[in-house]
């Protein structure tokens, strides 16, 4: 039995491009590209485009290469990106003792307990995860981390030759590997330290191995000084547990075409709060500050430029989507200009904490129970029916883009996520609807038809919270699916 600690790194290749081709197999062999929100640059690449597409390159700039070369853009869909995350780490769990999610296509790997030939080991888990989800990967495997994450770098730079999986648990391979490595493909090591390390002589990975640790823990950090000891092979880094709370929470999107107009900055801004706070309640926090930001773009000079926020201080802890929205549109109010061309608007939750973890002052208002419960059932409408299927319901707050507002098509491997999301109904059919004393509508809206006529309601002060509690748990709960005929319904 191994006594000696095993770490791999399996990396996605090309992560985004690679979920994309799982759902369009024809483009196997054409080049792809991802773009940012609303089309804004390039975000990633499959290895065949990376010759032509730089990193970061505006997609307006690189519209017309894209073309020369025969390469397909796609626009970003996280949603998906997410699902299929979550189907590779749940392979690699099952098939190794102990894992630590790293990023959305990173993942490491505590192989110590293995007996079997490992690299046999890792070709096997990159055949079960291609063969499971059609993600490629590749699979790093050393004694530490770092040195884990470098035999990853090399198993993507000799894929031809060793098929994705390079282990250098042995040392003639290890210092093979170190030699043929520049220093700035270390983990951790950035542009400014490649410069002050190279100024030291400091070329390769090996050279960085023997350098010595204290010295470079006195001229740069104890950061650096960990990742010489584990090239040289001295485990420092463990596999990390759960990852801590969150400080601070933030949402911020360009709009994808300039804004003029208060209302719909407001509803993008109520969109981003919805969005920050489902985030807020999953790590169990709550927070008792609140900015709120608003900008144009800044680097059109034929443009005038505005950039403000407002930092708004929340009456009382809480995780509550409704008054936090309230309060930021609120504070968009304050900080709009008329005449600008707005770009971007930004949410931040701010002062956060674990609920109990404040002292309450027994005369100071704080958040009710039935606002925890309001908020559990809009997460769990929200999780089966897609993000925001309780909010877009209320009014379509999707802006599209500068050339036209026809959206992309978006895959999802979850069928009702994607019901979800073509849940909107328009704010103004809405309005016209609610105010006749009977409602007939296509049943094909499902719980959220529902679940946005009772946020409509509630936003009329119609119905108080506990009635629209009842209302969503109702929507949720029942499914609607025994009161819905072929012919629609008539609710009351």
């Amino acid at each position: 039995m191994r006594s000696d600690p095993v770490f791999a790194l399996i990396d996605c290749n090309a992560f985004y491009a690679s979920c994309e081709r799982v759902f369009r197999p024809d483009l196997t062999k054409t080049p792809i590209v991802v773009l940012s929100n609303n089309d804004g640059c390039v975000i990633a690449r499959s290895y065949d485009a990376k010759p032509y597409v730089k990193m970061g390159e505006p997609y307006f700039q690189a519209k017309d290469k894209l073309r020369r070369h025969g390469i397909m853009a796609f626009s970003s869909n996280y949603a998906l990106y997410g699902d299929m995350s979550e189907r590779v780490m749940t392979l690699i769990e099952s098939m190794v003792p102990d894992t630590e999610v790293y990023s959305i296509d990173e993942c490491f790997a505590d192989l110590s307990g293995i007996q079997e030939n490992l690299t046999q080991f890792g070709r096997t888990l990159r055949s079960r995860i291609f063969q499971c989800t059609g993600i490629p990967v590749g699979v790093g495997i050393a004694g530490t981390k770092t040195l884990a994450k470098l035999a990853n770098h090399t198993a993507k730079r000799l894929q031809a030759q060793r098929g994705g999986v390079v282990d250098i648990t042995d040392p003639f391979k290890r210092d093979w590997v170190l030699r043929n490595t520049e220093v700035k493909e270390v983990w951790g090591v950035g542009r400014r330290m490649t410069a002050h390390l190279e100024a030291m002589g400091i070329h390769t990975a090996m050279d960085l191995a023997k350098a010595d640790a204290w010295t470079l823990r006195q001229k740069f950090s104890v950061v650096v000084e960990k990742t010489a000891r584990e090239l040289a092979g001295t485990p420092c880094l463990e596999l990390d547990e759960a990852e801590p709370p969150k400080q601070e929470i933030c949402c911020s999107r360009m709009f994808g075409k300039r804004l003029t107009e208060l209302a719909p900055i407001k509803q993008a801004v109520a969109t981003y709060v919805g969005r920050a706070a489902e985030k807020l309640r999953a790590q169990g926090s709550v927070c008792k500050r609140m900015r709120v930001s608003i900008r144009t773009g800044m680097f059109n000079p034929d443009e005038a430029h505005h950039a403000q926020g407002a930092l708004v201080e929340l009456p009382y802890p809480t995780c509550d989507t409704l008054l936090l929205t309230r309060l930021a549109t609120d504070a968009v109010e304050r900080v709009f200009r008329p005449g600008f061309r707005y770009s971007n608007a930004e949410v931040s939750l701010m002062d956060l904490r674990q609920t109990g973890e404040f002292s309450e002052d027994f005369f100071a208002l704080k958040q009710s129970a039935t606002c925890g419960r309001l908020m559990q059932v809009m997460d769990v409408i929200n999780e089966r029916w897609g993000d925001d299927a309780s909010c877009q319901c209320a009014g379509d707050t999707r802006l599209g883009n500068e050339e036209g507002d026809d959206e992309p098509t978006l895959y999802d491997t979850d069928r009702s996520a994607v019901d979800g999301q073509m849940l909107s109904l328009p704010a103004g059919w809405i309005a016209e609807l609610t105010d006749q004393p009977a409602l007939i509508v296509d049943p094909d809206g499902r719980a959220a038809v529902l679940a946005g006529l009772a946020m409509v309601a509630h936003r009329r002060k119609a119905i108080d919270d506990d009635q629209l509690c009842d209302m969503l748990e109702f929507a949720e709960a029942a499914r609607l699916w025994a009161l819905f005929d072929h012919d629609g319904f008539t609710t009351r």
